[in-house]
Order: C-alpha cells, then structure tokens, then sequence
C-alpha cells in the first residue's frame, strides 16, 4: 500500500513521517504528500491553465514545438516520446520547461541542460503562471529532498550541494481519452522508471496512473489538486547505493482525458551521482543524456 503523509509533519521533523518516507523510499518507491503548502484551488487553476494550452489548434501548438531543436523545451506532440523500446510511442502531448542558468556555458554544461525556454503566446498569463509555480516547487522539493535524505540515514544536507544549478524539468502531461483502437501496446506512457532523483508529481485527481507492486500487480494511485504523488527515480536508485527503489509505474488511459504537472528534480549537471565507495563517478548530466535520447524521438533521429 502507498503510504499517504502529512506533508507539514514531515518537514517539521515527525518521526512517525519521517518512519513512513523510509518505508517509502526503501521499499515502495512512491508515496502521497497530503497536507502540502499549496493550496488546492491554486494548483487546480495551474491545471486549467496548462488545459488551455493543450486545447489550442496544433498550429498554434507547433510554434513552440521541441522537435525543432535539440533540447527538451517547449511543446511535444502526440507519439513523440517511446518510454518503452516494446511498447508504442506514448499517446500524450507534453509541454516542458527546465532551469535557466546564464553561466552554464562559463562552467562547461552543454547548453541542453540548461537550454532557453520556448512560451506560447496563448493561453494569456500562461508563462507568468508556470513561471511562478516552477519556482516555489524547487524550494519545496529541495527541503522534500532533505527530508527524504534523513530518513534513509543521512544528514539532511547529504544531497543538497549538488542542487545549486538543478537539471530541474517541469513537464505538463495531456492524455485523450484511450482511444478504442488502442492495444496491448499502446499507452498514455509506457511502463517506465523515472530517470533522475525525485519526482514531484501534480494531477488533476482523474485516475490513471499505477505502480507496480512486487507481487506483480498493479495499483492505482491518485491525489487531488493540492497533493502530490512523489516517486524516486533511477539516479536516486544509484546515487544511494541501491537503498531507494525506483519502481516501475504506468498511465493505460482512460473514458476521460487527464492532465498531470511532474517536476523532474535532478541535480546539476556535473554532479557525482556514483554510490558511495565507488571508483568510477557518474555525471549526473550523461546519465540524463543517455535516457532522454533514448525516450525523445527527436533527440534520437538527431543521434542517427
């Protein structure tokens, strides 16, 4: 079973939450913040908004379309990602932005990590509002990540140094109705593990989404408007020595379309994601590298 935690507990330092984020982390993989700093009918306009978005002609939409350049910003349109190599490219749209540092270039990060965003003209405030949100949701996933760092044993500063320039993507996912002629390998996204550190994930409250259990089954989760779905990705898997899990989870699709908003929170690029003990770092920027051009087609007919 998901646990559901109190949010303002646990970052106030419960024990029983912080017991809870553990047996999370360690053996689940995924767990519900309740109870968080944001209000419910802000993130339900933030959804509406990014609905608006979605909604718009796909002409409209192509104008800022990712395809056209070589990073992972702006709009992506239906089929163009492919979590699963056996499954078919994913049935959703996609809008993304990430984190903009100046001096990237100065300090030697290859400019996808850090490339410029692209903003629709429409719908109106669209830039202002994500903008706003994509900024207070890093401050709440640097103390999240603290809190996370203590539970499995750590200091509570253990990761943080390596958060000053964040590889930080905040993606809108947009899924249609399954569509009737959907098969066995046809979904809004694929089974997947998440690819940096620690996701933290909004929704519109619709179902969709399942995790998958060790028994092999498996299980919905949801959360409204105001409360997070938070999972742990493969980085944090390897960074930790293999202590946090990150477990495989899916969206099939359903009779009603659905909208969720995850921040992909991953440290800088440079930074040492290797298991304590080991002899050979890993740069937190190729290990992105490596599973974004596997997953955006675009990236990959680049490569090709």
């Amino acid at each position: 079973m998901i646990p559901r935690i109190d949010a303002k507990a646990l970052l106030g330092g419960a024990a029983a939450s912080q017991e809870a984020v553990r047996a999370a982390a360690l053996e689940i993989g995924f767990m519900v913040l309740e109870n968080t700093p944001f209000a419910p009918e802000r993130m339900a306009g933030l959804i509406e908004t990014y609905r608006g978005f979605f909604h718009l002609p796909e002409a409209q939409k192509a104008r800022v379309d990712m395809a056209a350049t070589g990073s992972n910003r702006g709009w992506g349109g239906m089929r163009s990602e492919q979590v699963d190599p056996g499954s078919n490219p994913d049935l959703k749209e996609v809008f993304d932005c990430g984190y903009e540092w100046p001096g990237a270039g100065r300090a030697g990060a290859p400019e996808r990590y850090y490339a410029p965003n692209l903003w629709p003209d429409a719908p109106e405030g669209f830039r202002a509002e994500v903008e706003a949100y994509y900024r207070e949701a890093l401050g709440f996933c640097r103390a999240l990540l603290g809190a996370v760092a203590e539970a499995i044993g750590e200091d509570r500063g253990y990761f943080a140094e390596k958060f000053a320039h964040p590889m930080a993507l905040l993606r809108a996912n947009w899924y249609p109705a399954r569509p009737d002629w959907a098969g066995d390998k046809d979904f809004g996204i694929a089974p997947h593990t998440d690819y940096g550190c620690l996701t933290l994930l909004a929704t519109d409250g619709a179902p969709g989404l399942e995790v998958l259990r060790r028994d092999g089954s498996w299980e919905p989760v949801s959360a409204p408007p105001g409360a997070f779905v938070i999972n742990f990705g493969e980085m944090l898997e390897m960074w930790s020595g293999g202590r946090v899990r990150a477990t495989l989870h899916r969206v099939r699709g359903g009779a009603a379309e659905r909208i969720s908003i995850p921040l992909f929170f991953n440290p800088q690029w440079d930074a040492d994601v290797s298991p304590k003990g080991t002899q050979v770092p890993v740069r937190a920027g190729d290990h992105l590298s490596r599973r974004y051009d596997e997953t955006y087609l675009h990236m990959s007919k680049a490569k090709g």
